[in-house]
């Protein structure tokens, strides 16, 4: 795999096995991530597959998910 960076092609990210929640509506309105080869873990949004692709570490990843578990963002919904 070549340097990811914020940005880069989804389609670029060899070996990328996407997934998104089983909460997504069937419009695809949600977002998709996978996990890097380098450890790091990607997200594309799931009506533009072919787009560009965020990058975050795992660190970054596992504070998003812990805030929404205890329900830190749920006054953007």
């Amino acid at each position: 795999m070549s340097h990811t960076y914020n940005g880069i092609k989804a389609t670029e990210l060899d070996g990328a096995v996407w997934r998104k929640s089983s909460y997504s509506n069937a419009n695809g309105n949600c977002v998709e991530f996978a996990s890097l080869q380098n450890g790091d873990v990607a997200m594309r949004n799931s009506r533009d597959p072919h787009g560009p692709a965020l990058i975050y570490t795992r660190s970054e990843i596992e504070c998003l998910l812990l805030g929404a578990k205890d329900g830190e963002f749920d006054d953007l919904v």
